[in-house]
């Protein structure tokens, strides 16, 4: 089975890795074109093609496959027996989707179809979602419309940010995606592109919610203390380690938090309960530092509940804990958080 891959982040590199360990013949890689770090600084790698050329296995970059002919016929050319795709980055022209004898299949981290397109963990963490996982889909032109193989479900965690989910889905990955290879390898050894497998579920078919996961964009990463606590929250964790407010005019990301609610209490220490039962206090407003403690960080008043910041990072600062970098912008309590560092 002759395999051409599809991919570009850590996430993906990770899952080459488990089929190239499996035996598989990865004759091609497929990743985004190389970025400068900053200006004038040398071309950086996608973490996939470090990996490949590590390999010694050719990779194609692309800016945009759907225009670039000459490489879609190199790809066309080395006649792949299949497409695993896996955040690749750019949609697929149709015309490659249905060359490979045993189909195209994309690694989805969603339960679709729930949370198609371009950042479904990071939107599963947004939205509060309980579960999420993973599916492998045969591709067809639409936007990952295609029916599923195979999925696994995982349940999510109150303490899951972005980089602990996206690694426990890269585990379900690593495994499910090995026995796709065998289901459509040994048990469809004259396999033809169709959707008539019998282990091909329709997504229609699966009874839940369809939902689109959007490019995040640099306001996505504002933190509202106006909004409830799970809100801001969940916002800090799908969007680690970047969600941001300003404290004196400077930038202050959020790192690490627990709201304090007793679920989250419960776990981490009974003498925040206090919190809890002043919640609903009107003279809190949202966004104001209430307390500082040493070691734990500082507590922030949201919509309705307290949270604890744990860990920040001021502009220009290292990750610090929480008090730390409030010392470093020379705040204390009282001091407002907000879009414009107001006190």
């Amino acid at each position: 089975m002759k395999i051409i891959f599809w991919g570009t982040p850590l996430f993906a590199r990770k899952i080459l890795d488990s089929i190239v360990e499996s035996n598989y013949d990865v004759i091609a890689v497929v990743t985004q074109p190389d970025k400068k770090r900053e200006r004038g600084a040398k071309l950086i790698y996608s973490p996939v093609k470090q990996r490949a050329s590590e390999l010694n296995i050719p990779v194609f970059t692309p800016k945009n496959i759907k225009t670039e002919i000459e490489i879609q016929k190199k790809i066309l050319d080395l006649k792949a027996d299949i497409f695993i795709v896996v955040a690749f980055g750019q949609i697929l022209p149709k015309n490659l989707i249905n060359s490979p004898r045993l189909g195209s299949w994309n690694i989805h981290a969603s339960l679709l179809p729930r949370w198609r397109g371009a950042a479904p963990i990071q939107w599963t963490l947004i939205n509060n979602d309980s579960e999420t996982g993973v599916g492998i889909m045969k591709m067809e032109e639409g936007l990952d419309t295609g029916s599923v193989l195979l999925e696994e479900k995982l349940s999510i965690e109150l303490t899951d940010n972005k980089l602990i989910l996206e690694n426990k889905l890269c585990i379900v990955s690593t495994k499910l995606i090995i026995n796709a290879l065998q289901i459509i390898g040994t048990e469809n050894k004259n396999y033809e592109e169709s959707n008539n497998s019998e282990m091909l579920v329709k997504q229609k078919d699966l009874d839940r919610e369809l939902s689109y996961a959007r490019m995040i964009t640099k306001s996505d990463f504002i933190i509202d203390w106006n909004e409830e606590i799970m809100n801001v929250h969940k916002k800090i964790m799908g969007l680690y380690p970047n969600a941001y407010t300003y404290i004196e005019n400077k930038r202050l990301k959020i790192i690490d938090c627990v709201p304090l609610i007793k679920e989250a209490i419960d776990i981490i220490d009974p003498t925040f309960y206090k919190y809890l039962n002043c919640s609903k206090e009107t003279h809190f407003k949202p966004g104001k530092i209430i307390e500082i403690i040493n070691n734990k960080g500082f507590i922030v008043k949201t919509k309705d509940y307290f949270i604890l910041i744990k860990k920040s990072q001021l502009e220009g600062k290292n990750i610090e804990s929480g008090e730390i970098s409030l010392q470093q912008a020379k705040a204390t309590v009282g001091h407002l958080l907000g879009s414009q560092g107001n006190t």
